[in-house]
């Protein structure tokens, strides 16, 4: 009888041992799991905040800036688009979104003069050297990609926050 109840003692330590031994093990694998989904979402969130402020582009948040538009009030630009010997003429109407801290380029609300004179030649360079074919609707993010690199080039860095196409005629 005494080794009944032994034996009996070893299988009921036997059985609480195997009912503990699933829960420990699901246990760990909760906190694993938690550790690792941590380290994941830590590690995305490190580089999605890395790769924005490597993008060098106009800052996300900015003051609100100070719109000029180019060219006559009323017409815009007119330039002669696809060479000299082109008859192919261009209307277009172009706001800048200027930066007002850049006291360079605006003074008490308004384009300096010096800014002025830059920013229309770099405008009429580009638009008197684009062709025709980069004139489409389909490209008119590339065209005002560039007018906003040039014209930063030309009055500094940081200067224009974005350009606008307010109008747009190709005859």
């Amino acid at each position: 009888m005494a080794d009944e109840e032994i034996e009996e003692e070893q299988e009921e330590e036997t059985t609480s041992k195997s009912k503990k031994f699933p829960i420990i093990i699901v246990a760990v694998l909760i906190v694993v799991g938690l550790v690792l989904a941590g380290g994941i979402s830590y590690f995305i969130t490190t580089q999605v905040m890395s790769n924005n402020a490597d993008s060098g582009g106009a800052p996300v948040h900015h003051d609100p800036g100070t719109f000029v538009k180019l060219g006559d009030a009323k017409e815009g630009i007119i330039v002669n688009v696809g060479g000299i010997k082109s008859t192919r003429f261009l209307k277009v109407g172009i706001v800048l979104e200027l930066n007002p801290g850049k006291t360079d380029v605006i003074a008490d609300g308004k384009v300096t003069e010096v800014a002025d004179t830059k920013i229309m030649d770099t405008t009429l360079q580009i638009l008197r050297t684009v062709k025709i074919e980069e004139l489409d609707a389909n490209k008119q993010d590339d065209l005002k990609t560039r007018l906003k690199q040039d014209i930063n080039k030309a009055i500094g860095e940081g200067s224009v926050y974005d350009v606008y196409i307010t109008s747009f005629m190709l005859q």
